[in-house]
């Protein structure tokens, strides 16, 4: 029996009416592997973030084909909840996003900033990123402890981008690229 396995399962059905509960409404929580999940605060992994949405955000001006999303922004994947620290969703696949609740279509692309890693975030991160290939998105995961992003795409292999690496949009974003320096250089600021 895995880990996951071991806690109670709560059915989605609970997990909509524990969030609908006016207690959690200033709250974020995902729903894996069913496990409710609070979204922990934490200034280093969202300074992380809003620099890479920036950066989507800037490229999302040129090319008008999509949402971006922050983690406010969740999504129904694979019969889960998520909520992505930036997502991409295209205007072909939903010109217009939910205006409550969780968007009902996943993201094209969902980038996930593990800071602090532990054994549990990394658990809980793998269930959400084999969840996220199996709907066809695209994922990155941010790694500033080992200044190190991953990048999922479906059906291939990972790949582990370095310092002297640069993300790229592929297909979703196309000529979008980022320096993965850029995003540890900022993010360095905060112990300065």
């Amino acid at each position: 029996m895995s880990i996951l396995e071991q806690h109670q399962r709560t059915t989605l059905e609970e997990f909509e009416a524990f969030t609908q509960h006016p207690d959690h409404a200033e709250r974020i929580f995902e729903f894996i592997a069913g496990e409710i999940v609070e979204v922990p605060s934490n200034p280093t992994a969202s300074k992380i973030a809003s620099l890479i949405s920036g950066e989507i955000y800037l490229y999302l001006k040129q090319h008008k084909i999509g949402h971006l999303t922050g983690e406010n922004g969740g999504y129904q994947v694979f019969g889960e909840r998520y909520a992505p620290d930036v997502a991409f969703i295209s205007y072909a696949r939903q010109p217009q996003l939910a205006q409550s609740g969780y968007n009902p279509n996943p993201p094209d692309l969902a980038v996930e900033v593990e800071f602090p890693t532990s054994t549990t975030s990394e658990r809980k991160l793998k269930v959400k990123v084999t969840n996220y290939l199996a709907v066809g998105t695209v994922v990155w995961v941010v790694y500033p402890e080992t200044q190190e992003v991953e990048v999922y795409h479906p059906g291939a292999p990972a790949l582990v981008l370095g310092i002297n690496d640069t993300l790229d949009g592929g297909t979703i974003l196309s000529g979008f690229q980022l320096p993965v320096k850029e995003i540890f250089l900022f993010a360095s600021e905060i112990s300065e």
